[in-house]
């Protein structure tokens, strides 16, 4: 299930919580698709905090507590960690992430607070919801075959890579557009994860976290052409760093974007590689202007821009872009009917 369609599954469980509606959670995938991510903007969004619980790092009696005398009897010390409506929030998110790496000895210490939302003594505050996340089996990784009684507490989702939610996410907190441009001039370098090809010695390979990585190496090198390639492969991979690499070095001939969103009369470039690239710049451009004045006219004039790509999918990919990032705003621009009338006959069918 793609990103989007699991934070909006997400968000109603954690809402279901109040009713008593909540199922806990189970996140299927393989590392580096953002599972962790997802859950954390699912707390962002409610105002809620994370309780981050890394069951692989975990003794049984890290979650049952410790025991302590009172008198003749014994009694369990609740460990901190655990949500507690005083201490923490009366409501938020408890996350049992690397379950599937956990041992079984803690595995089975959590069946009783993940279904019954207790342990010993201790209980869930109501308000608080469970997620869970874990690697599969065959992602290389250090994995233990989920037991029935464990995995029968959750309802299961499997995450998948969508580029149009990465695009999404990545406008939205700033990611370099020459990344995104990349990516969708490559959509198949998104995340290229083969247990089989990794386990011959490359550690890096692409993914949604690591070419955030990339991102980050490319603000820290741009003004080092002979280091660019190397730091980008560190995150990536050698085939797709060096791929990246090469496009951004591509990039010096773009058109003048300034221009593009003050109306200007502005060619679009043959090469596809640069039109993914002037898709992607614009797109950014457009979700930048969104808290200025002149917003409407520098959309306007980018869907002006749109209509002009030789291959309209590439001007549906800009516009759709565009919309994730502003809204229902862009359909009060009156450029956009002329542009949606264009592109009516390829969006139906």
């Amino acid at each position: 299930m793609r990103p989007s369609q699991l934070a909006f599954i997400l968000d109603r469980e954690f809402a279901s919580t109040a009713a008593g509606h909540h199922t806990p959670v189970m996140l299927w995938g393989p590392p580096g698709v953002g599972k962790s991510q997802i859950v954390a903007q699912v707390a962002a969004r409610h105002g809620v905090p994370v309780i981050d619980i890394r069951l692989s790092q975990m003794e049984p009696s890290d979650l049952r507590g410790i025991p302590f005398r009172v008198d003749d009897r014994v009694e369990w010390a609740v460990p901190a960690m655990l949500p507690d409506a005083q201490r923490h929030w009366p409501a938020g998110i408890l996350f049992l992430d690397e379950i599937t790496s956990a041992p079984p000895a803690v595995s089975a210490a959590a069946y009783q607070l993940i279904l019954d939302r207790r342990l010993g003594e201790y209980r869930v505050p109501p308000g608080w919801a469970i997620f869970a996340a874990g690697n599969r089996q065959g992602d290389r990784g250090v994995t233990y075959a989920m037991p029935a009684p464990l995995a029968n507490r959750f309802s299961h989702f499997e995450v998948e890579v969508n580029l149009d939610d990465w695009a999404a996410w990545a406008y939205a907190n700033g990611i370099d557009e020459r990344i995104v441009a990349f990516l969708r001039f490559k959509p198949e370098l998104v995340f290229d994860f083969d247990p089989a090809k990794n386990a011959g010695g490359e550690m890096a390979f692409p993914s949604p976290r690591s070419w955030e990585f990339a991102h980050r190496a490319l603000q820290k090198f741009s003004d080092h052409p002979e280091l660019l390639a190397g730091a980008l492969a560190a995150c990536v991979g050698h085939a797709a760093g060096i791929e990246c690499a090469a496009f951004i070095d591509s990039l010096d001939r773009l058109p003048d974007l300034d221009a593009i969103c003050a109306g200007q009369e502005v060619a679009v470039p043959a090469e596809i590689d640069l039109q993914y690239a002037v898709a992607a710049a614009l797109a950014g451009r457009a979700l930048r202007a969104k808290a200025g004045r002149d917003a409407e006219q520098v959309w306007g004039n980018i869907l002006d821009y749109a209509q002009r790509f030789p291959q309209r999918e590439m001007g549906v990919m800009l516009v759709s872009d565009m919309h994730r990032g502003i809204g229902q705003a862009l359909f009060a621009v009156p450029q956009f009917a002329p542009w949606a009338n264009a592109v009516a006959d390829l969006m139906l069918y």
